[in-house]
Parts: structure tokens; sequence; C-alpha cells
């Protein structure tokens, strides 16, 4: 019988190291969600968001091309 295959898993970043990479508040970045202007999350189980590492790294070259 041959083994299932599987999508390798997507890398993923918590809010915290998205905090200390751009140098933000937790708070900040809430604020940013809140506004819709921060990068795509999704939630665990434990309500704990993560961002998958693709969709962190779009978002931020989307916000070097608005400055």
């Amino acid at each position: 019988m041959p083994a299932k295959s599987r999508k390798p898993l997507r890398e993923t970043v918590s809010v915290k190291e998205i905090c200390a990479s751009l140098k933000i508040s937790r708070r900040t970045f809430y604020e940013w969600r809140a506004k819709g202007k921060a990068p795509r999350c999704w939630s665990l189980p434990n309500g704990e968001l993560r961002v998958y590492v693709d969709e962190y790294e779009r978002w931020l070259d989307e916000q070097g091309e608005a400055a």
C-alpha cells in the first residue's frame, strides 16, 4: 500500500515574532489588525494568532511599495 502523500506544512510566525521584527508593540499590531492594515492572520484552537511566512513577506513587500 503506497504511503499517503502529504502537503508540506507552511511555515508560520507568531504575533510576538512579527512585533519583534517590526519593533512595534502588540497593541500597535492589534490596532492595525482592527483597521484591516495587518497581515492576514488565522487562529489556533487556543486562540493564538499565526501568520503564514509567505503572507507576511507579501504584506511587507506591499508596505514598501506604498511608502
